[in-house]
């Protein structure tokens, strides 16, 4: 169970352990049923976000712009996730906190921080990172999957890399959309987003032409 009442105060209580058969057993949803296994995945992602957030500050230091980016693009994934039912809230937070996590490598390495150089460098410290906060490795493998090509999705992406590819896509146009303002969203524009969620963020911000 992720939740709990103390028989004693009758508060709720929330699990504490990084890991249970809900986040490795490929039978869990069916095991628990959709809205169990949906609020078992929107408890880990709330319990586990401070932890992997202070992960991130802590590897980028003094670099508050790259923190805040991430930062950013947590909120827009948690948008999305609240209209995604299909997408993992824990996956796809772990995924939105350390997306552009190759960004000091890469300019170390390479003397850039262009996407390909930042996929590059990113899964390797995304899993230094997550192997060292306990998660399990098929859950590592997943998110060091979209780390690694988050700039360049692919035909069949899977639903968690599109909420965090539309959550990024959001955050990295902001600035566009609020300066050209209402009417100014193109149809071209729009149709970059890969999911229904992610094109309405959009749309909140100005109207389609």
């Amino acid at each position: 169970e992720a939740t709990g009442i103390c028989p004693g105060c009758s508060k709720v209580v929330i699990r504490t352990e990084t890991q249970s058969c809900v986040d490795y057993c490929k039978y869990a949803r069916e095991c628990l049923g959709e809205d169990q296994y949906k609020k078992y995945g929107d408890m880990k992602a709330a319990m586990r976000k401070p932890a992997l957030i202070a992960a991130m500050e802590s590897y980028f230091g003094a670099d508050q712009k790259r923190i805040e980016h991430a930062k950013k693009v947590v909120a827009y994934a948690e948008l999305i996730l609240a209209s995604e039912k299909e997408a993992d809230p824990n996956l796809v937070v772990a995924a939105a906190v350390l997306h552009d996590i190759g960004i000091r490598n890469a300019e170390a390495k390479h003397g850039s921080s262009e996407p390909a150089f930042q996929e590059e460098e990113g899964p390797a410290v995304a899993r230094s990172i997550l192997t060292e906060l306990g998660y399990p490795e098929g859950f590592i493998r997943e998110v060091c999957g979209i780390v690694g090509r988050h700039h360049h999705p692919r035909p069949d992406e899977t639903v968690n890399f599109r909420v965090l590819y539309d959550a990024d896509l959001l955050v990295n146009s902001e600035r566009q959309r609020l300066r050209e303002g209402p009417g100014a969203l193109s149809e071209e524009f729009l149709s970059s987003f890969l999911t229904k969620s992610g094109r309405e963020c959009a749309l909140r911000q100005g109207v389609q032409k």
